[in-house]
């Protein structure tokens, strides 16, 4: 009776074990390691600490090479305290535009994103069991193995396979959560675990229980 007992407590623990790691999450459509043709993203937004170039035409001197503050906001030659964060170049040329029309009849600027971190609705961030966490700037057409390549790879204890990707979903309002299999794809070269990734993924990686 008492071995019946003990196989019985080995099944039951084996059983919850397997379905910890079992998941309900989906997982996302595979990308290729090249893309066939490059496509545009969607237009840059502004983040804090982005470098920014920005030109007015015939008027050199009312122009600059500026870093966004903390706060989101530049100051240039005649424009104190301008917001910035969370526009796009071509929107902040236009409200600088606005500006300076106060002082010069018809300015033309441009405004160059140099430096750029974007803002954390843009980032691809990268946490848990990896050789250095970090938050990376989202780039057109950027996928799995370029975001793990950023970052080093897995470190030595990583559950890559047990990794999942955090994205919200502008339709609904809501956050999905996805299987990725990062193990997969750097050990064992795994084309269908290479996904295409978004501007604001969060990728998690788990450490393994043993």
């Amino acid at each position: 009776m008492g071995v019946d007992k003990s196989i019985a407590v080995v099944a039951l623990g084996a059983a919850l074990l397997s379905g910890c790691m079992t998941s309900s999450r989906p997982e996302l459509p595979p990308a290729a390691f090249v893309a066939a043709r490059e496509a545009p993203g969607e237009e840059y937004v502004i983040g804090p600490l982005d470098t920014l170039n920005i030109f007015v035409w015939r008027n050199p001197e009312l122009g600059a090479k500026v870093q966004v503050r903390p706060d989101g906001r530049i100051t240039t030659p005649l424009i104190s305290d301008m917001p910035a964060v969370g526009k796009t170049p071509s929107m902040l040329a236009a409200d600088m535009k606005l500006a300076l029309g106060e002082y010069i009849k018809d300015p033309i600027v441009s405004v160059i994103v140099e430096n750029f971190s974007g803002t954390f609705s843009q980032q691809i961030r990268i946490v848990g069991a990896t050789e250095k966490p970090a938050s990376l700037p989202y780039r057109a057409n950027m996928t799995l193995l370029d975001a793990m390549i950023a970052v080093g790879g897995l470190s030595e204890y990583a559950a890559g396979n047990r990794a999942r990707l955090v994205r919200y979903d502008r339709a609904t309002g809501k956050q999905r959560e996805y299987d990725v299999k990062i193990n997969s794809l750097l050990k064992n070269g795994d084309t269908r675990a290479n996904v295409r990734l978004e501007p604001g993924d969060v990728i998690i990686i788990p450490e393994s229980m043993f």
